[in-house]
C-alpha cells in the first residue's frame, strides 16, 4: 500500500488502538511503536504520527488545555473516535487481534492455568482477557504518563489502572480509559474497597475508616493527609464525572 493510499477503517481503528496507548509527548514518528504499525501497514511513520495527532485534536482533554492536535482530523476520522466510544470493548479487542495477524502471531489455545483477572474473577487465563487487561492498562498509565495520580509514584511495578465503576456494574465501559485511574497498588487497593475516592472536582476524600489509624504515621503520610488534594490531571482521557459521582455513591465508606 502507497502511503499517499486513503486510510481504511481497519487502518484507523489500528492507529486509534495505538493512539489510547501512548502518552501524548510520545506521538511522534520516531517512537518505535508507530514504527512497528507504519511497517505493518505500509506506511512512513511520519503519516502514522500525524494520523495520531489528529486523532489528540478530537480529545477533550487535550483540546480543553488549547493544544489542538493537527486540528485537520477527518469525518472518518471522528468516525472512529466514535465507534470506540459506543463499543470500547469489542473494538479494543478486535484491533488487537488484527495487528496480532499482521504480526504473524497465530491464534493461542486458552491457557489451562488460573489467574484472576482484572474483573476480579478468577477464570482460566484466556488470550481475550489478556487482551483487554493490556489495553485498558496501557492506555490508562499512558493517559497519566505512567505516574499514580495522587502520589506521583512512577515506579511501573507498582502501578496499577483502576477502574472508577467497577467491571460489575457498567460493561460497556470496562475498557474505557475514561473510566481509569493510574494509581500504586496501595491506593489502588483503598479505592476499590472504598476507602478513598475522588470527587467529580478532582478531589481526594478520605473514608472515616480509614482516620481511625490515624496514629500509624504511615497511614497519616500515604493516605490521609491526600484529604482534599487534587490528584494530577492525565494528559488524555480525563476521567468521566459521572463515573467519579457513582464511585462517589456506590463504593466509597464515606466520612
Amino acid at each position: 500500500m502507497a502511503s499517499g493510499d486513503r486510510w481504511t477503517k481497519d487502518e484507523l481503528r489500528l492507529a486509534f488502538h495505538l493512539y489510547c496507548q501512548l502518552p501524548f509527548g510520545k506521538l511522534h514518528s520516531k517512537n518505535p511503536d508507530i514504527m512497528e504499525l507504519a511497517k505493518l501497514i505500509h506506511r512512513t511513520p511520519s503519516s502514522v504520527a500525524m494520523k495520531l495527532v489528529n486523532f489528540a485534536s478530537l480529545d477533550p482533554a487535550i483540546t480543553s488545555t488549547g493544544r489542538t492536535g493537527l486540528g485537520n482530523a477527518s469525518k472518518v476520522d471522528e468516525e472512529i473516535w466514535n465507534e470506540y466510544q459506543r463499543d470500547w470493548d469489542s473494538l479494543a479487542v478486535q484491533s488487537a487481534r488484527l495487528l496480532e495477524k499482521l504480526r504473524g502471531i497465530a491464534e493461542a489455545p486458552p491457557d489451562d492455568m488460573n489467574a484472576e483477572n482484572f474483573y476480579g474473577e478468577t477464570t482460566p487465563a484466556t488470550v481475550e482477557v489478556r487482551r483487554r487487561q493490556q489495553f485498558f492498562r496501557r492506555s490508562v498509565l499512558a493517559s497519566y504518563e505512567n505516574k499514580c495520580c495522587m502520589t506521583g509514584i512512577t515506579a511501573g511495578e507498582l502501578l496499577v489502572a483502576s477502574h472508577i465503576v467497577p467491571w460489575n456494574a457498567d460493561a460497556h465501559n470496562r475498557l474505557n480509559p475514561r473510566n481509569g485511574l493510574c494509581l500504586s497498588a496501595l491506593h489502588d487497593r483503598a479505592f476499590d474497597r472504598g476507602l478513598i475516592t475522588v470527587t467529580p472536582d478532582l478531589s481526594i476524600r478520605i473514608s472515616s475508616s480509614i482516620r481511625d489509624y490515624s496514629q500509624e504515621e504511615f497511614v497519616r503520610t500515604a493516605l490521609i493527609n491526600l484529604e482534599g488534594h487534587k490528584i494530577h490531571l492525565p494528559e488524555k482521557f480525563r476521567p468521566k464525572p459521572e463515573f467519579l459521582e457513582f464511585h462517589n455513591l456506590h463504593v466509597f465508606k464515606g466520612r
